[in-house]
């Protein structure tokens, strides 16, 4: 495994981090100390986002059909709801 001073790391930072990438691990080290071991994560699955959304359909479909409602009323005086008052 490659080990790389702290200036060398901020030098040169998008290419180790781009072979990191490609499955080549590497150390940062300080003072010839290692204190970090930097490695590819993997990449998360697609099938997580399935849900994010749960229980908001109701609010977006009431809003649609509010904002629906609101047009026709502009376009048709006649559809608008009577107000008591």
């Amino acid at each position: 495994m490659r080990s790389v001073n702290m200036r060398e790391a901020k030098t040169h930072l998008s290419r180790l981090v781009e072979a990191a990438s490609r499955g080549e691990p590497f150390v940062i080290a300080r003072a010839g100390k290692p204190v970090v071991k930097v490695v590819a994560l993997d990449a998360p699955e697609a099938g997580h986002r399935i849900g994010f959304l749960a229980g908001r359909n109701a609010v977006l479909l009431r809003a649609a059909k509010l904002s629906v409602r609101s047009v026709r009323c502009r376009r048709d005086p006649a559809s608008r709801p009577l107000r008591a008052g």
